[in-house]
């Protein structure tokens, strides 16, 4: 008699499921090696797919190795002669289909659902297969088998094994950065912000931390990239505003004057904005990911993350202390960037000794120092009232993981058009600015006490 288990496959779950879990097999390693252990071919319904599966299955027991995109595609064109042509081009296409878009959509959802349904029906032949021993077997051997199939399946990934894994070391890797508009900051951040990095902001308020992450994202746009903009303390309409400034470079004071000429502008520009506005502490990073899985369901797939700001998230889980849930919110902010696999930029408020310095330093950041461990690039934005006046300020590169870092450099920043443009370093450090103004400062206090002194004379 044949038994139940042997006729569920995973035509329930439609071939589109199907499809995403070979291609998930075939680019994830790891998960091939926990999969192998409860997956029988035929689970899948569809033909082409058992097939390609079974030579990739085929190449592992052979060479013990994964094969690559080439090795695939050439095993592809000489090893499947026998089958029919109609075979063959399913195949093929598949296999086109999968290397033009290697991202696959709702991979852990299929990686969890098709590993869930494997491990049952393994768990369903070994209770099957323990009925038949109950009169001839102790209860140790049947607990045996029902123990050796709770164990099929289980994450078997031990690590990079330094020498198996030998080639992995020496593939080139894409960052894929995004440009951050400023030459002089993509030159040392080798391109900019990377997939699945971190950026962050940070400055006192009113210095511009949203006018900075405005011009990130602007200058995302023109590259023909995808934003998507969370804003915690602006209406969404503040924001887009900011970006037609910034953009078109019409002074805020003027948009509504030439409202058909920024249209005209925008309309040509290949990379599309979301702005989403949420109240301040009403969303947190799980907020946020459900919103991104939205958007990407309806064909809008994000190449940039824009955080305006960290601070204003909730935490995921409440915390006694609040720089405890500040590093948190952080740390998952970070690992919202590996998921999406695309950098994430946000800001950070400083403390009160960031207000009036020429330079802000990392002992100025706001509650919770460790927030920035996690970090890939942090500048920080100094802007006194003499900068403001003057359209100056400076930005200091306080970490870099891809290249150098505490360099001071000069920027122009226009708020009235969003324009900000980083100049060239004088060579000062952070420490030596700072001194030079406090020495300022104190002269122009002794002069004054001096005046003073002598009844308003000099």
């Amino acid at each position: 008699m044949k038994l139940d288990y042997e006729n569920e496959t995973f035509s329930k779950f439609g071939k589109s499921f199907q499809e995403k879990l070979v291609q998930s097999m075939f680019y994830d390693r790891s998960f091939f090696d926990q999969m192998s252990d409860v997956f029988d071919p035929y689970f899948l319904e569809v033909k082409y797919l058992r097939l390609f599966y079974e030579r990739l299955a085929n190449y592992r027991q052979k060479f013990e190795k994964h094969p690559s995109v080439e090795i695939m595609a050439s095993i592809i064109k000489t090893e499947m002669e026998e089958e029919s042509e109609v075979l063959q081009k399913q195949v093929k296409d598949y296999f086109a289909r999968i290397v033009a878009t290697s991202q696959v959509e709702d991979e852990e959802y299929v990686k969890v659902t098709a590993l869930d349904f494997c491990k049952k029906q393994k768990l369903k032949e070994a209770i099957m297969k323990s009925v038949g021993l109950l009169k001839t077997s102790s209860f140790d051997q049947i607990s045996e088998v029902i123990n050796q199939a709770m164990k099929l399946g289980l994450d078997n990934d031990h690590g990079y094994d330094y020498l198996i894994d030998f080639e992995e070391r020496f593939l080139k890797r894409s960052r894929n950065p995004m440009t951050t508009g400023w030459k002089i900051v993509d030159d040392i951040t080798k391109g900019g912000l990377g997939r699945g990095e971190l950026g962050v902001v940070i400055a006192p308020t009113g210095a511009g931390k949203s006018m900075a992450l405005v011009h990130l994202g602007a200058q995302a746009i023109k590259e023909g990239k995808n934003v998507v903009y969370y804003t915690l303390e602006l209406q969404d309409t503040v924001v887009a505003s900011r970006f037609d400034s910034c953009i078109t470079s019409v002074k805020l004071q003027d948009l509504h004057s030439f409202k058909d000429l920024i249209y005209d502008q925008v309309k040509e520009l290949e990379g599309k904005l979301i702005v989403k506005e949420y109240p301040t502490k009403s969303a947190n990073v799980n907020k946020l990911k459900q919103h991104l899985e939205k958007l990407r369901r309806s064909g809008f797939e994000p190449d940039l993350i824009c955080v305006d700001y960290g601070d204003l998230l909730q935490p995921i889980s409440s915390y006694k202390e609040k720089r405890i849930e500040l590093e948190t919110i952080y740390e998952d902010l970070r690992g919202m960037a590996q998921e999406f696999e695309c950098p994430v930029w946000t800001a950070s408020q400083t403390n009160r000794s960031g207000l009036n310095a020429e330079v802000v330093t990392m002992e100025s950041i706001s509650e919770a120092f460790n927030k920035c461990f996690v970090a890939d690039l942090i500048f920080t934005l100094s802007r006194t009232i003499t900068d403001k006046n003057n359209n100056t300020g400076r930005i200091f590169v306080a970490k870099n993981r891809n290249g150098p870092d505490g360099i001071v450099y000069p920027i122009f920043m226009d708020t009235s058009n969003i324009k900000i443009d980083v100049l060239p370093s004088t060579g000062e450090t952070a420490e030596e600015i700072n001194d030079n103004a406090a020495k300022k400062q104190q002269e122009s206090l002794q002069e004054k006490y001096k005046k003073f002194r002598n009844g308003g004379k000099d």
